[in-house]
């Protein structure tokens, strides 16, 4: 059973936080105590603004972000020790169609933005003897499905990232952690297609579980991973897809 107050006086940092597992990761880590920096591109992010709460609009893909975001939770907490890599973005298009640019856009926010993250979340842990980062993969590390080619790839680089950093950092007592996340109704896909809530809802009917997530469930897991009950999890990638990556069917 969680404490309440499990991760007092610990600050953390989200990315992706303006909505949806970012969001409600923000939300249940401030919840159970926690100090939070919470991270989007979106302006949106500023409507969290609470005491323990301080916003950051900033771009993941880019390197001075990742600074901005561990300089400040230092400035206002004092410390860091919890990095949540959630940023994300899809796009559905056939490799054989797919520009560069395409490529590198869906790559830059989903692996990129957690290397640079990562990067300087460990510099600060390191000196502290402690932290925890956890990283948003999903069922599309392992499987796939036509036109996912570029989300596909940047969430197995995602996992092996968080597999090598574990293995990396472990020594200096920063556990590094993933959740693989199935169908959750988000808005990820609404810059991608009009009905993007209800595609998700219906494809996660698909799973043994038959529905999808709410962000609510993946934010438990991300709580679970970044504190002290999950003290002997190292490089694991904890499924929370419903099922789907061990269905056949």
């Amino acid at each position: 059973m969680s404490d309440s107050s499990e991760l007092a006086g610990k600050t953390a940092i989200v990315t992706g936080a303006a909505s949806g597992i970012g969001r409600a990761a923000t939300l249940l880590l401030h919840a159970r105590g926690a100090h939070v920096i919470a991270e989007d591109r979106d302006p949106a992010v500023e409507e969290l603004a609470q005491p323990g709460i301080v916003p950051l609009v900033a771009d993941v893909t880019r390197e001075d972000s990742a600074a901005r975001a561990v300089a400040l939770a230092r400035d206002e907490f004092g410390s860091l020790d919890v990095l949540v890599n959630n940023a994300g973005i899809i796009m559905f298009k056939p490799v054989a169609e797919m520009s560069l640019q395409d490529w590198e856009s869906v790559l830059s926010v989903n692996a990129t933005g957690a290397f640079l993250h990562s990067r300087e979340a460990l510099r600060v842990m390191s000196e502290q003897g402690s932290g925890a980062i956890v990283n948003v993969a999903s069922y599309a590390s392992f499987q796939v499905f036509p036109t996912i080619a570029a989300y596909a790839a940047s969430k197995g680089a995602l996992v092996q990232l968080t597999r090598t950093l574990a293995v990396e950092a472990i020594e200096q007592g920063v556990r590094v952690n993933a959740v693989g996340s199935g169908d959750v109704v988000t808005n990820i896909l609404n810059d991608v297609r009009s009905d993007g809530q209800e595609f998700l809802a219906e494809h996660g009917r698909g799973t043994p579980i038959k529905r999808a997530a709410r962000p609510e469930e993946i934010a438990e897991v991300i709580a679970f991973l970044a504190s002290e009950r999950a003290s002997y999890l190292v490089g694991s990638v904890v499924m929370a897809d419903g099922g789907m990556s061990i269905s056949l069917s």
